[in-house]
Formats: C-alpha cells, structure tokens, sequence
C-alpha cells in the first residue's frame, strides 16, 4: 500500500490534523450595519433587527441570539412577529414577503425560512396596486393584513401565503360607507397604518395618507365608524381598553379620538401640537401608555420645530409635567415601548424605551427617576468612535479581571440598574473555559476593555488619554447639561460620537501584561504612554522623555503634524489605568511597532524613521536607533535639496534600465525552465507604494532595491532571553524588523532587582540580518531547546508556563511578507524556510503562535503558526518544521479593511471587522469554539389576544 500514499502523507499526522483543526464562523460580535428595521415580540420576549443587506438578527436574553439571511440581500422594511407563535414575517424593499420560524433541531433550535412571497395584481395593473406599505399579523395566528399604496388592504393567509380574495377591502368599499361630502377616492389612497383593535379581535383600525381613518368590521365587511383627519397621516396607536385611539401627522401634531358604540360621527377629543405654534416635523409614530396614577406617558418620535431642530433625531417623552426629547447623534430607524403584556392588567405601566438608531441601540429606564439609559448587555457600539487598532488577552488572571470591572463600574454610576428587558429565552452554552479581553482603540484616543469571553462582547471598562494633552475639548464637559428654562427640552443619549477632537489623539497600538498590569498604547503623532493599574482615582505628574529617532541627521525636516501639547502639573485621572510617563518620539510619526517588558520595566517603540527602547522604572531612554535609509523621503516628509534631489533621481534612473538590461539579457541567455518561472513570476508584479499595507495583490519575490520607500518603517519588535553573543550565555535581548527586510538584535544589560534603581539598564547592538529579498519583516519569534516559543514575561513566575529549555541551542524565526525562515543561535545560519509567496501567489499580512489542543484527549495540544494572507485565506503552519497543515478561506481578498483589522487569539481564534460596527468572530481549533446556543420558551396560549404570555411548552433555539 506504501506506493500509492502520496509523498509526505501521514495518516496518522492527517487523523491528528482533524482534531486539532477545524474553521468556524462562529458569532458576529457589536452592532449591525446599516440597521433599516426593528421588531418586538412581548409574547416570546424577543427583538428582532433587519439590515439593508438583507440580515435579520434575533436577541433576547444575554447569550440568545439568532441570525438569519434572506437570499435576496434586499433591505429589510418591516418585522413582524406573529402573536403567540414562534414566528415572524419581514417585508423587504423589493415588496417579497419572508415568513420566518424557530425550529427545534438537535437539542436546539434554529432560524429557518419557512416560505416566502410576492403579491401580485391583475394583469396590467401597475406597481402600486400591490405596493405593501403596512402589515398586520392578526390575533388569530391564520392570516395577514396587507396595506397597500393603492388603498387596497389583501388577506394572506398563514402559513401558505394564499391570498383570500373574497376578503380584500377595497377602497370602493369603504367610500360606500362615508357621507358624500367626504367622499373621494383619492382619499383612500396609500395605506399608511392598520391596528387591530385591543379588546375585539373582529375590528381593525385603518389609516390612509390623507387623513381618513375607518374602523373596519371583519364578520360584516363594512365600516362601522369614519374619522376625518385635516393633516396627512403617519400612524396610529389603540389605547389600551379600546375606547380611544391617538393619530400623529404631518405637521408634528397628535390627535385623540373616541370610538362611541354607536354610529355617530366622533369628533377629535384633543389635537395637540407639542412644540409648537411654529412649524414642525412630522410625527412618525406615538405610543399612549396608561398607568395607574392616572397621568399617561405619551412618547413620540419626531415633532422637533423644523427651523431650529429639524435636523435632531430625537422621541419625546412626557408624563405629567415631566417632559424630555431624547436626542440621538445618529437617526432613529424605529422604537418600541416595554410594557405590561398581561391581558388582565388593568394599565399599560410602561417600564423602558427601546430606540434603534442608526449606529446604535438605546433603553432608556421609564421607571426611574430622571429616566437614566439601560447599559446594554451586547449591540455595543464598537465604532462609537472609529476602530484603529485591537489587541487580544487570553486568561486573564481573576484579580486583574475583578479591578478592571471595578474601575468600569465606577464608570457606569450614571447607568439604570434596572435588569436588561429584553429577556427572551434561556442561555444554554457551556460557561466559558477562561476570561478573555479584547481591546479596541479609537480615534478619539480612548481604549475600550470588552468581555470576549462568551457570545456576548460586552463593555468592562473605558480608558481615556485625553487628558495627558491639551485639546480642544474641555474633558469636564457634559453633553447632557440642561438650563431649566430651555426649549425644546432637549437631552443627549447614547455613545456615538464620531467626531473626533483631534485625529492625532487616534491609539494605534496597544500592549497590556496581564500578570502585572502595565498597559502601554501608542498614538498617531508619535506618543507612548506606560500605564499602571490604581484602583483609586489620583492626581499626579505625568513624567515627559523624549526619543529624538532622526538622531539630529541634516537635510530632512518634519513636514507633518505636530505633537500634542501636553498638561502641565499633576493631572488628575480616574480609577482604572493611570499613565505615569509620555514617552514623545520626534518626528512625531505614526507608532508602528509595540512591546512591553513588564519583568524588565521596558517599553520599546517604533515609528517610520527608527525605534527606541525606554526604561520606565528609572523614566530613562535607554537607546534609539535610526532605521531610515537616505531615499526615504516619504517617511520623512520633507524633501532633501533640490540638487540632492535631482541627483538620486538620475541615480535612480540609470539603476532601473541597469537592472532592466540585465534581466533581459538573462531571459534570452537562460535556459527554457527559467524562463518559464520568471513568466509565471512576472505575472505577480503589481505592487507599488500604496499597497505596501493595504492591497491585496500578487507579486513575484525578487530583492527589491534598497532605495524603495519606507524600508526604515519599522514592522515589529519582540523581546527575548536568548543566546546572542555565544552559546554558553544567554542574556536579554530586543529584536526589531523593518519594512526593507532588515533584522537588528540588541543584547540588553538589565541590572539584578536589588540595583535596579541605581545602575541604568544597558544596550548594544549585537547582529544585523539583511533579508535577501528585502521583503518587510512581519514577525520575530525565539524557539528554545524544546523547539517551544518562549514564554511570555512573568509567565513562569506565575507558574502558567514551563520554564524556557536553555540547555539546547535556540532557533530564530523571522517571518517576511514572503517567507518564514529559520535561522540558528547565536551564528545566525539559515536552517530551514518556506518561500509562501513563491508557491501561493500571497503575502502574510499578520502572524501569531497559537496553541491547539486535540479534541479527543486533554493530553495533546501543540504549537502552530496562525497566518492570514492578503488573499484573505488563513493557513496553520507547523513549528518549527514550517510544515504547512491546513488552509481556510476566511475573508474576503477585497476586503482589504477586514484583513487589515484581524486579531489572533492564543488559543486559535480570531476577530475581524465586517463592518464598521461588527466584528466576526471564527475559531481554527477542534476545542476552543464560543458559539451561541440557547433555548427559547414558548409561552402557552390561552386565548387570542395576542398581549398573553405565561409560561409553558418548551421549544430549543440555536443560532445557525
């Protein structure tokens, strides 16, 4: 059998791969993009979300979630559940209409599309004779109502989508039953709302455009009672024991009207104009709550006075004398009102407000005083100021996980404590093995700490560093601040902000040590800061270095932005991660490159021009190091003379037709092998400088020039003890990597604890490995004599990692865009390497270790390289053999965003940005897999009223 196996294949190896690896797209972290719909169910507790692409997003409980996509990718207009049923229909822009079911499956259940559909009209009638504009699902569970832009209202029924002709209403129908006085068929035109009526299931209120409101009688198929509106309709709402209902219009008024048991022509009890006499914005919907104190809520969206306010997204609410117009940053897609769902109760007792903005969701608690927001469990708003950088912890430890949620609850002392509403269905998925953070940076120079341990990505804690600098903003400012006297009375809700202050605050990389809690970010213009955890709020001075990275070398000037100010004097700063020391790299460039030492007290930086390394136990610039080359003028942002200049140029010139004229002539002189992989090379050369980062394009390896711009930019820098000088001692160590494929080695000389304080921490460099084809150098690892990287600092002494093998010789790992090469310490002779772009056609775009262990035993796991390419694909590759294993399509190669975004986990899992507000979450391992899973109880009907909701049968839910 032996001679049929294919070279190299392993079955043992490949039955060993199968349980180690293993790709899912597993959960969509955040907030949906481009939100166009909201439903509510209060029967199964659930909320549902439509998106202009088409998605449909289920929550309910923290860790309930469903996802579903229609085929069509065509806006979602409207959801609708269906009363007590575990159903929903959604209406898209391209007038099909989906119905939707939970279905047990396997233990759990998932969101399935049942059917769909598409109401058609006689033979050439035109479009808007079936044009749905309104849908009501009826009490009975049997059948839908559909209001169209004709004024036709059709009668589907459920669950076959079947259309009862014989019981459209007609708009020559309803005019039968109107004086002639009032009679026009243009008025019955465009249905704008139906509501079936709270306490008799056999009526049903419909709203046209122009005003006319009828109650329609289902058993006699005629009109019982006309309502005559003077301004253009945009909906209804029924109060709660049917005696009334409320119409909102056009000219941002509402109106009440009685519904007599006779036939006499009701007048309007009230019409009201809230923020009025001037001219207003409509009033797009309006909710009538009753309580028992007797004063109603009466909440509505819109009204605002169009002059001054026409451009505020804002619900007002008002109860009694209190009165607040919630203004939102970004516009208001829909709301819904929480409230009694008890058939018996007397009184709605409205207890919070739902609003779906555009960039996000907002509760707001009805029951407190002041009406405070609702801290949302999950729909964070990720991109409340724009995503720059992410960094994931694995394992936190329990004491640094417990200070992080204190400092963010101190925060949060402004939030309702009232339990999230929204509390459908049960969550079933195992707890999660481990304590997980994801950190975000913002444009607006915040770090935000998620939870991403579990389905739900939920906010522990914010950090801020604007208040190191001087900026515009005054960071004692409240947005929410009211004069009592102000009109309308406007107040800020929610976290979206996307207006930056200033750009250069933007956070650009970020590196916490769990084990001691040092955390270090780095900035647009060039600024680090080195933080420590307090747990009390405190004022001090922020101790200032300066990294001078050009070294003072003539003929470039800075033609950037400049630094930030900073504060002087002490600072005061709030409980959580207090910063200590700015270290300022001048130029003020971009920080491109991190690491954080927190055994040795270092923090080492890089920018375009250079890195340096800074002692923030003694507040001390150890090194910096000049990494640019004399052509890099863009790094540099300043032109060199005019004569300089004109003299690379022609220098420039004649090395491109050299160059040009040796490789023809090694074409025609080289044999026909060569020829064809120089064609096949050919094929991929279509880089240039704009997508040095962000294309993703093919390109052949050949050693690019020195001159290319931008090799100074430095790519990486790691941290290592290992062998540098000689291979009897081994001793601290910072590698850096460059754009132009360079390697530097530092041997460090870091006094013993007891004389930290008095001798400075030392630095000389050691080594200097030129790449041959000068790709960027993405990753640096040190393998010990185990062939195991080295474990991160402070890991041993906290006795979660073994100690590193010092016996045998250590091996380096450099990774390149182009390939990954093993090299041996401390002579620094290639070993071993993998040409990736040679045999793909790709470039790595990110690398990390990461550990998989099997699924079958608890004794296996090992250690791999976690690779995502600019084609968007993942590949596992083996240590050190460099063996690749297995290869994932994960992202999309146009979605040069996404790549750009992705974030290894330690135990093989990752996060990317599909949207400015999402992150996918997907899992490369057999053993580490955070899903959704949940189980969702479906109350027992005990009548037709669709308010009901008592507990009883069971049905399971799982997210697909």
């Amino acid at each position: 059998m032996r001679r049929f196996l294919r070279p190299g294949h392993d079955p043992v190896r490949e039955r060993l791969k199968r349980d180690l690896f293993q790709f899912n797209k597993t959960v969509e972290h955040g907030f949906p993009h481009q939100p166009s719909a909201l439903g509510y169910s209060p029967f199964l507790r659930l909320m549902a979300i439509g998106t202009r692409s088409g998605a449909i997003k289920l929550y309910g409980a923290p860790g309930v979630e469903f996802m579903g996509l229609h085929e069509e990718n065509n806006t979602v207009m409207q959801i609708h559940f269906i009363p007590d049923q575990c159903q929903l229909v959604t209406l898209l822009d391209d007038n099909s209409l989906h119905l939707w079911s939970l279905k047990q499956h396997g233990g759990a259940s998932e969101l399935r599309e049942e059917h769909r559909f598409t109401l058609k009209g006689p033979p050439g009638s035109p479009p808007s004779a079936t044009q749905v504009t309104a849908v009501l699902p009826h009490s009975s569970r049997e059948v839908l109502y559909l209001g169209t832009e004709s004024g036709n209202i059709f009668v589907v029924e459920l669950p076959s989508f079947q259309v009862l002709e014989d019981r459209t209403i007609t708009p020559e129908a309803v005019l039968q039953r109107i004086p002639e006085e009032n009679c026009s068929r243009r008025s019955c035109e465009l249905v704008e709302a139906l509501q079936e009526h709270p306490k008799n299931p056999d009526q049903i209120l419909v709203g046209y455009s122009r005003g006319l409101i009828v109650l329609w009688d289902l058993q006699n198929n005629k009109a019982t009672h006309h309502f005559l509106g003077s301004q253009q309709l945009e909906n209804l709402y029924w109060q709660r024991d049917g005696s009334k209902f409320i119409s909102c219009h056009y000219d941002g008024s509402y109106t009440q009207w009685p519904v007599s048991s006779d036939n006499r022509q009701p007048e309007p009890l009230e019409n009201t104009v809230p923020y009025g006499p001037f001219p207003c914005k409509a009033i797009s919907k309006i909710y009538w709550q009753t309580t028992k104190n007797g004063l109603p809520y009466i909440i509505f969206q819109g009204g605002m006075p169009r002059a001054s306010y026409g451009d505020r997204h804002s619900i007002s609410v008002i109860h009694g004398s209190q009165q607040t117009a919630f203004d939102f940053t970004s516009r208001v897609i829909d709301f819904f009102i929480i409230f009694s769902s008890d058939p018996a109760a007397e009184f709605d007792d409205p207890s919070a407000l739902v609003v779906l903005a555009e960039e996000e969701l907002v509760v707001i608690d009805l029951k407190s005083a002041g009406w405070p927001a609702v801290h949302p469990p999950y729909l964070a708003s990720l991109h409340c100021s724009a995503i720059t950088c992410s960094h994931h912890v694995s394992n936190i430890p329990l004491k640094l996980w417990e200070r992080i949620i204190s400092a963010g609850s101190k925060q949060n002392i402004h939030y309702s404590s009232m339990p999230w509403p929204i509390d459908g269905g049960t969550n079933i998925a195992p707890d999660p093995p481990q304590r997980d953070l994801l950190l975000t940076g913002h444009e607006d120079g915040t770090v935000r700490f998620w939870d991403a341990s579990g389905v739900c990505l939920h906010l522990l804690y914010k950090l801020s560093t604007v208040r190191v600098f001087l900026t515009d903003a005054d960071p004692n400012d409240n947005m929410n601040t009211l004069g009592e006297d102000e009109w309308p009375p406007l107040r800020k809700v929610g976290t979206f902000d996307p207006y930056s202050d200033d750009p250069r605050l933007g956070i650009q990389k970020i590196y916490l040590c769990k084990y001691s809690g040092y955390l270090a970010v780095a900035g647009t213009a060039g600024q680090v800061l080195v933080m420590e955890l307090n747990d009390e709020d405190a004022e001090h001075v922020v101790d200032h270095a300066e990294a001078d990275l050009l070294q003072d070398q003539e003929g470039y000037r800075w033609k950037g932005h400049e630094k930030l100010k900073t504060r002087d004097g002490p600072v005061r700063f709030e409980a959580g991660f207090q910063p200590f020391v700015l270290v300022q790299c001048q130029p003020p460039a971009v920080v491109t490159s991190l690491a954080l030492h927190s055994e040795w007290k270092l923090v080492a930086f890089g920018t375009s021009h250079g890195f340096g390394l800074f002692d923030h136990q003694q507040k001390r610039l150890v090194f910096v190091k000049c990494t640019l080359h004399p052509s890099d003028q863009l790094a540099l942002e300043g032109p060199l003379s005019r004569v300089k200049s004109l003299k690379k140029s022609l220098r420039q010139s004649f090395r491109r037709i050299r160059r040009s004229r040796v490789s023809s002539r090694k074409r025609r002189g080289g044999s026909g092998n060569t020829s064809e992989v120089q064609e096949a090379n050919a094929k991929f050369d279509q880089d240039t400088l704009q997508e040095m980062e962000l294309a993703p394009v093919q390109r052949k390896i050949e050693a690019r020039s020195a001159e290319d711009s931008f090799t100074g930019f430095v790519r990486t820098l790691y941290f290592a003890d290992t062998f540098l000088r000689d291979s009897s001692r081994h001793c601290p160590s910072l590698w850096a990597g460059t754009n132009g494929g360079t390697v530097y080695a530092f041997c460090l000389r870091v006094p013993p604890a007891e004389r930290r304080m008095d001798e400075p921490v030392r630095a000389e460099q050691a080594k200097e490995i030129q790449l041959m084809h000068r790709a960027p150098v993405v990753g640096i690892l040190v393998l010990d004599g185990r062939s195991t990287p080295l474990p991160e600092p402070l890991e041993v002494a906290h006795d979660l990692s073994k100690s590193p093998d010092m016996q045998g010789s250590h091996q380096l790992l450099v990774v390149s865009e182009e390939q990954f090469k093993v090299f041996t310490l401390p002579k620094v002779s290639s070993k071993l390497k993998l040409k990736l772009t040679a045999l793909e056609g790709c470039r790595v775009r990110k690398v990390t270790v990461a550990n998989f262990g099997s699924c079958k035993t608890d004794d296996y796991s090992e250690n791999d390289l976690a690779v995502l390419t600019n084609l968007g694909d993942i590949q596992i590759i083996s240590l050190p053999f460099l063996k690749l294993q297995i290869r994932y399509p994960c992202i999309r190669k146009e979605d040069v965003s996404g790549i750009a975004s992705c974030v290894f986990t330690k135990y093989g899992q990752g996060f990317y940005l599909i949207s400015p507000s999402e992150f996918e979450r997907f899992s490369l391992s057999t053993k580490w897999l955070v899903e959704p899973r949940c189980i969702v109880d479906m109350p027992e009907v005990t009548s037709n009223n669709h308010m009901h909701s008592k507990s009883g049968t069971e049905n399971a839910a799982r997210n697909s």
